[in-house]
């Protein structure tokens, strides 16, 4: 294998980070039942709802496909009520979705930051913080320029 970049073996670094992130968010979420990818849709209706169909799958970076997968099992389970308004289906949170997710989100919330508690000091944390805003937002202005 070729030698790589210091960039390429910090993109690296980062995918596999996320990648063990989501398998402990996985494991930790499976006592609400739910997934890390039904969690965060669930957020996301909570922060914007209601919300299109359309908005949602946009704003979780998910096929129009697999948002309909995941959004007709989570109204099967009642967490969520989708509305018809002529061509657009808006979503909402059920009193159901709306009590598991102030259940799983503290919880949640206190498994992911102990990943950064347990292994980096207060100054770390605001320099890698620093570091992730900047990477974020050049990848959001090159993708901006891409859709242009």
């Amino acid at each position: 294998m070729e030698d790589l970049s210091l960039s390429t073996l910090i993109w690296l670094r980062m995918a596999r980070f996320v990648q063990n992130s989501n398998q402990l968010s996985n494991e930790h979420l499976r006592q609400f039942g739910l997934t890390v990818a039904q969690f965060e849709a669930l957020a996301h209706i909570r922060n914007f709802e209601p919300i299109t169909q359309s908005a949602l799958a946009e704003g979780l970076t998910v096929s129009g496909g697999g948002i309909s997968r995941m959004l007709a099992r989570l109204e099967t389970e009642g967490l969520i009520s989708r509305k018809q308004d002529w061509k657009t289906k808006h979503i909402s949170l059920t009193d159901k979705g709306r009590e598991l997710l102030e259940r799983a989100f503290p919880s949640q919330l206190e498994q992911q930051s102990s990943l950064f508690d347990d292994a980096l000091t207060d100054d770390e944390k605001v320099h890698l913080h620093a570091l992730m805003k900047k990477l974020y937002d050049t990848s959001r202005e090159r993708g901006a320029s891409t859709r242009e």
